[in-house]
């Protein structure tokens, strides 16, 4: 296991882009600016990287949400990036209304992935390390399922793999193409929180039990109004249960032959528990680790033993399938 722990780091780290991190901006081959911070990896100019390891946050999210944890990457010695999906965070809006995301296409984000992919993975040096939340877990595994990127592992937390909603799974692409033709694709599908009906109060408790940590979501929407993003659009709904089913198409998933680490929450109230465990099982390489009640969605942002938890089981699946090329 890495020897430097992941202690909770006091809101001046969690509030803060640190010093020794570059915000910057990549032109994906549309030109469209897309953000993405970076670390070094190393804390002495005489000092090889660790690997390179490039996170991708969920549905609504922003990097600065997880400075905690990917400061906390650097300082175990990896070379970091984090990077924002195309239409939110501080990379633009799909619809006219700023607060509702939408996308043309779930390709669009995963062709993003592997332009960007390319371009990263040249010039970082292995292993390179591939770590999804949520919709940015499910669009790493569709890249990886579909050829596009080629981690030498891969970390999904709680990925977006299917829907905690009443509506029956296999009927979920045809009840978002119905709310489509029925009204305005754009307008959206909820009003507040994370899902239908989930009001703004019950938010936090759908993605994690730390208060402090919820609370610097809030604190970077103030400070950075452009992170701000609110429902996603009917059209959205359409279109990531199409994905959804995209992945489930046979033989996809099991083409896959890179490592997998899968940390998922039994309860979790936004993506389905079954679905990311039948997901896990058709992976020839996949490993799942399941969390109870005591975690909610945001396992990289939950109270400290969730997560301690949580970064322990990666240190050591990484430190496993994808150890140092030189080893110090």
């Amino acid at each position: 296991m890495a020897d430097t722990p992941h202690p909770k780091a006091p809101e001046t780290v969690r509030r803060a882009i640190p010093d020794h991190a570059l915000e910057s901006v990549w032109r994906a081959p549309d030109r469209f600016a897309i953000r993405r911070i970076d670390w070094s990896g190393r804390q002495r100019d005489d000092e090889a990287p660790r690997g390179s390891l490039l996170f991708l946050p969920g549905r609504a999210d922003f990097y600065e949400k997880y400075l905690e944890t990917l400061d906390g990457w650097h300082r175990q010695g990896w070379r970091v990036t984090a990077l924002d999906w195309r239409w939110q965070a501080g990379s633009g809006r799909y619809h006219r209304d700023a607060r509702i995301g939408g996308t043309r296409d779930f390709a669009t984000w995963v062709n993003d992935l592997a332009d960007f992919w390319a371009t990263w993975a040249a010039a970082s040096p292995g292993p390179r390390v591939l770590v999804g939340h949520s919709m940015g877990g499910h669009l790493a595994l569709r890249a990886v399922a579909e050829a596009k990127v080629r981690p030498d592992a891969l970390v999904l937390s709680a990925p977006m793999l299917g829907f905690v909603t009443p509506v029956p799974e296999r009927l979920q692409p045809a009840f978002a193409r119905f709310m489509c033709r029925i009204g305005d694709g754009a307008r959206p599908a909820w009003k507040d929180g994370e899902r239908p009906g989930d009001s703004a109060a019950k938010r936090g408790l759908s993605l994690t039990h730390d208060a402090d940590r919820y609370a610097d979501e809030a604190w970077w929407r103030e400070h950075r109004p452009e992170l701000d993003l609110g429902p996603a659009s009917w059209d959205w709904v359409r279109k990531a249960s199409e994905s959804v089913m995209r992945l489930a198409e046979p033989g996809l998933i099991e083409s896959i032959d890179v490592p997998v680490l899968t940390l998922a929450a039994r309860h979790d109230a936004l993506v389905s528990w079954p679905a990311t465990a039948r997901a896990v099982a058709r992976l020839p390489h996949g490993e799942l680790v399941e969390f109870g009640r005591e975690a909610a969605h945001e396992l990289l942002r939950e109270a400290d033993p969730v997560r301690e938890r949580v970064l322990a089981q990666i240190d050591c699946f990484l430190d496993r399938v994808a150890p140092p090329r030189f080893p110090s």
